[in-house]
């Protein structure tokens, strides 16, 4: 694991090599404002989002699970939910984002955000996610933490779209070819099980303020 933190700007950037990672404290917690990599637990991929749009469904910016670690384009930006469930405070306060909460997820890269709506998705025949280049409900998303207050970093999570009781999803099953091949297909998915857990990993993250 690679650690480096400003203590006078209380910002913490991890990359995770193999291994345990030891959390340095005060930075266990993911908070609103965070940037984030999340891992997909079973497959070790990340979620990831490009500048290649779905042929089918939506046609909207596609969201896949990608191999490698150092990709940038698979960096997240946790946000407050439309519905603002998580006040203006809270996002700029940068406190933890509680379990059982609702955020948006918007891609570092493109300012899209992550997104589900009734479509199928392309090999599955799921519900389709996609990254969208509006703002609307559909990008909402409610964090399950398998235990704790808050959601914390290396502890599994799930994401349950808010509007279709979905969990986002992926599988070593569903593998695109070109012009993405080796990358896998994410879905939301309504039934619960271990393809529908994520870990947050490498990132910028800020300490807690709330202590």
């Amino acid at each position: 694991m690679k650690l480096s933190c400003l203590a006078s700007a209380f910002v913490c950037f991890v990359a995770v090599a193999s291994g345990a990672v030891d959390l340095e404290d005060g930075f266990e917690k993911v908070t609103c404002g965070s940037t984030i990599k999340l891992t997909h637990q079973p497959s070790g991929f990340k979620l990831h989002s490009h500048g290649v749009s779905y042929g089918s469904g939506s046609g909207q910016q596609s969201i896949t699970a990608f191999p490698e670690a150092d990709d940038g384009n698979s960096f997240w930006l946790v946000r407050a939910s439309l519905g603002k469930q998580l006040s203006y405070t809270y996002n700029e306060k940068r406190e933890p984002v509680p379990c059982g909460s609702t955020i948006r997820l918007r891609h570092a890269n493109t300012k899209n955000y992550l997104h589900s709506h009734l479509h199928s998705s392309p090999l599955s025949r799921q519900q389709e996610v996609s990254c969208f280049d509006g703002e609307d409900t559909g990008d909402d998303w409610k964090v399950g933490c398998s235990s704790g207050k808050y959601w914390t970093r290396e502890a599994p999570i799930q994401l349950l779209h808010t509007e279709s009781k979905a969990y986002l999803s992926s599988s070593t099953n569903h593998q695109y070819g070109q012009p993405i091949p080796g990358q896998l297909e994410v879905a939301a998915t309504k039934s619960s099980s271990k393809s529908t857990y994520w870990i947050a990993q490498e990132g910028i993250y800020f300490a807690d303020n709330t202590k």
